[in-house]
Formats: structure tokens, C-alpha cells, sequence
């Protein structure tokens, strides 16, 4: 039976993976993605030796205008295949309004579709008095509200994603613990990523791609097991993509393979040329 969280979980899995080195410059200028990106991924989750083809992930960047001001939407949607709606339907959204030279986040939404399991979240964030305002519903009981303090080196799941993509990596050596701190289910969590040097990949499509690769201490809870038990290869290059995704949960694994991409600021000068 298909894990009931397995898009959920490659859909974490892949925002994390974005998130090295962010707590290390809270101040930064978007150079790096522009309005109109998209970026496509399959996933994959491991039954019985069996890789299954379950799900898509795709990420999107778009302008809008908020509240008087233009600002960026970035959105991670997931959805399991139509082949696997009738055992166990996946409709994963991850949404938030953010500065788009700076990346602050504003406004953070996710909405989860399960099964029979759904939640929504909303996280306002304030700088003026420098709190995250939260109401959070589960399976439609009463509605949580909570406030937490918040610093600029925290940020939502989406907004660390594209924060992590601006940073140079270059000034890390194999070895290297980077630590991130992300607002997640409620509350405020300090984790790293172990950076692991450079590697060249060869995607589920064939291509190569130079990637840098890491593995992202996680604690456990719900999904993954404590420690790190996920590798990511991101390009690279400017872009920052994560090609491929590997990670074990509480139950199996997941897999997330790059199938594609439109809109992106800069050519993805990682790929490995083909020889003849």
C-alpha cells in the first residue's frame, strides 16, 4: 500500500535540500530566479524492492501584487499519479508571499490532502514586532493559534528554498556543517547540512549534471529517521537545482528525480555535454 505520506515527504525532502548555508547570511539579493520558473520533478517511493513511480512535484515562481506592493508567489505543489488516486489521493500545497530581492517571507500557506487526512496552516510573519503568527486546523477539529518569535535566519520551507539558492557555496569545504533554521509544523527548528563536495550524476533520464552533494541532519519524527539518512545533488552552476533526492523515511524511502524546467534566469550550464 503506498505510503500515506509519501508526497508530503518528497516534497520536504526536496525543499530541504535547497536550505544550506541560509542561517549564514539572513541578509541577501536575489540574483538567481525570476518570475515565470517552473521546475518539474517525479516521485518515487520504495515498496518491497519495488520503485514506484507515485507522484509529481513541481516548484513555480510568479508576480503578484500584494497589499499595494509586488511581491513574488512561490508555490511547491504535489500530486500523486492518477493511478494511484483510487488507493491513497495526494494534493500537497505549499504557497508563500515574499520580498522579491530579499526573499523575507510574508505570508506562508500549506494545505494538505491526504486520504482521509487534511490541514491547513497559515503563518503571518511581522517584522515590525518580530513574530510568526500561526493558525493551524487538522482534520477540521478546532482551529491552533500560536505565536512564536521570529529573526530574520528563520524562514518558512518555501522562502529557505530560494533564500539557500542565492548563497555562494564556493567558501565550503567537504566536510562542512551548515546550519539552517526553518519554522515547520508549528514551531522553530535549528538543523545543518553536511556538505560533501562535488560529484557528476547521471539522472533517471540519462543526463549528466556536475552536482554538489549533501546530506541534511534531520530529526525524527514523523517522517524521517533521526541523522543523515538523505543525500541531495544539486547543480553545479547559478541555478542551484536539485537533480536527485535520495532519502530513507520511518517507513521505506523516497526518491525525487529533475525531469525538467522553464523560465530559469540562466542556462543550466551544469549538464555534462554528450560524447560521440
Amino acid at each position: 500500500m503506498l505510503n500515506k505520506s509519501l508526497l508530503k515527504n518528497i516534497i520536504i525532502a526536496v525543499l530541504l535540500i535547497y536550505c544550506a548555508n541560509s542561517a549564514a547570511q539572513c541578509k541577501v539579493n536575489n540574483t538567481v530566479f525570476c518570475a515565470g520558473e517552473r521546475i518539474h520533478y517525479d516521485a518515487y517511493y520504495n515498496l518491497a524492492f519495488i520503485w514506484l513511480n507515485a507522484g509529481k512535484v513541481t516548484f513555480s515562481v510568479d508576480n503578484v501584487r500584494k497589499n499595494g506592493n509586488d511581491m513574488y508567489q512561490l508555490s511547491a505543489i504535489g500530486v500523486t499519479q492518477k493511478g494511484y488516486d483510487k488507493l491513497y489521493k495526494v494534493r500537497d500545497t505549499f504557497q508563500v508571499f515574499i520580498d522579491p530581492v530579499t526573499i523575507e517571507p510574508l505570508e506562508y500557506k500549506q494545505i494538505t490532502f491526504e486520504g482521509f487526512y487534511t490541514a491547513e496552516h497559515y503563518y503571518t510573519f511581522n517584522k515590525q514586532n518580530h513574530t510568526v503568527q500561526m493558525r493551524i486546523r487538522r482534520n477540521k477539529k478546532p482551529l491552533e493559534t500560536k505565536t512564536l518569535a521570529w529573526t530574520e535566519c528563520y524562514h518558512d520551507l518555501l522562502s529557505m528554498v530560494y533564500t539557500a539558492r542565492v548563497i555562494d557555496f564556493s567558501k565550503y569545504r567537504a566536510g562542512d556543517k551548515i546550519p539552517i533554521y526553518l519554522v515547520i509544523d508549528g514551531d522553530n527548528y535549528e538543523l545543518y547540512i553536511r556538505y560533501k563536495g562535488k560529484e557528476t550524476v547521471t539522472n533517471r533520464d540519462g543526463k549528466q549534471y556536475n552536482c554538489l552533494k549533501f546530506s541534511p541532519f534531520l530529526v525524527e519524527g514523523t517522517i524521517f529517521k533521526e541523522g543523515e539518512h538523505m543525500t541531495v545533488w544539486v547543480t553545479d552552476d547559478r541555478n542551484r537545482i536539485p537533480i536527485i533526492v535520495e532519502a530513507e523515511i520511518l517507513i521505506g524511502s523516497v526518491k525525487a528525480y529533475f525531469t525538467g524546467a522553464e523560465g530559469l534566469k540562466y542556462s543550466i550550464e551544469a549538464e555534462v555535454a554528450a560524447s560521440f
